[in-house]
């Protein structure tokens, strides 16, 4: 059994994740990610296999508070209007199921920028003057927070627990929260979850890290789940049991793990055989779901047909 690091962690949370700490290396639990209110990849999971996943992720890029509508390509605003409305379509599903939820924000940066924002390449929004008092880097960020905070306060005040996974990738430097190293990175996630649970008493949250690399760690005090994204340049028949080893090394043995993205589903019978203890998984949404491009429709048979996958009807 493992206690949410929020000492006032709300009693949905608490059940959620010693839900996710029983379920690790006995089953796994179906994840899929979806962007847009029509959740399209559920429907084509159910199509192919009669079944759907057990836990969803929604997007909140949509949400973003700076969103340059100006200077945006075709692409980007597609995506921007195609998910608005999904924190309702989230919350419409979590009242009608006992299913899980995820949350992923690819944030348009909270000062200046072009297009697809969350990417560096299109911002000079410099996250390391984020923790400088006073800076207008500090206030805009701030700011964001408080939107997207009163945003989930419905959530919160019907106790629905949600895996919160902020400040994403940040092993990689392509986003602008990333750009500056992990180090930093790790910083806004604190800055974050004192906010998050200290000020606006989101606690329903629980806390899901997503670095693998030793200095982005923020400590066993601010992390409830250690995650991971891993997408392979090409299919693998795998139960990413050599990843799920290299997380725990660079972070902690002693929180529940995630595959929090896939690009390919892990092969669930190496998953029974080996007892590799992620509790879930989550595909990617559009092409990694639907066509066959990525994922075909004898795995996602396998996968959810399986005893050893947890599914919902």
């Amino acid at each position: 059994m493992q206690t949410p690091v929020n000492i006032n962690a709300s009693e949905g949370a608490k059940k959620l994740l010693n839900y996710l700490s029983e379920t690790a290396g006995k089953a796994i639990i179906t994840g899929q990610h979806t962007q847009t209110v029509p959740m399209e990849e559920i429907g084509h999971i159910y199509s192919i296999t009669g079944k759907k996943p057990k836990l969803r992720g929604f997007e909140l890029l949509g949400y973003s508070p700076n969103i340059n509508y100006k200077d945006a390509s075709e692409e980007c605003l597609t995506e921007v209007y195609e998910n608005q409305g999904t924190l309702q379509t989230a919350m419409e599903w979590a009242e009608e199921s006992d299913g899980i939820l995820t949350f992923s924000f690819h944030w348009f940066s909270p000062l200046g920028g072009r297009d697809k924002s969350f990417y560096a390449v299109n911002t000079d929004f410099d996250a390391s003057k984020v923790l400088i008092e006073g800076s207008p880097e500090r206030e805009a960020f701030f700011h964001d927070m408080k939107v997207i905070a009163d945003l989930l306060i419905p959530f919160y005040e019907k106790d629905i627990p949600i895996l919160w996974r902020p400040f994403h990738e940040s092993d990689g430097d392509w986003f602008w929260w990333g750009a500056k190293g992990p180090g930093i990175a790790k910083e806004l996630y604190i800055l974050m979850y004192h906010y998050f649970t200290d000020i606006c008493h989101l606690n329903n949250l629980l806390w899901v890290w997503n670095c693998r690399l030793k200095e982005g760690y923020p400590g066993d005090e601010y992390v409830d789940v250690i995650s991971a994204d891993i997408y392979l340049s090409e299919y693998a028949s795998t139960d990413y049991r050599d990843e799920y080893l290299k997380l725990i090394n660079a972070t902690t043995a002693k929180k529940v793990a995630a595959l929090a993205e896939v690009g390919y589903l892990p092969d669930i019978e190496i998953l029974e055989k080996n007892h590799t203890p992620w509790a879930y998984y989550m595909t990617w949404s559009k092409e990694f779901c639907i066509g066959e491009k990525y994922n075909s429709d004898e795995q996602l048979r396998k996968m959810y047909e399986s005893p050893y996958a947890i599914t919902c009807p």
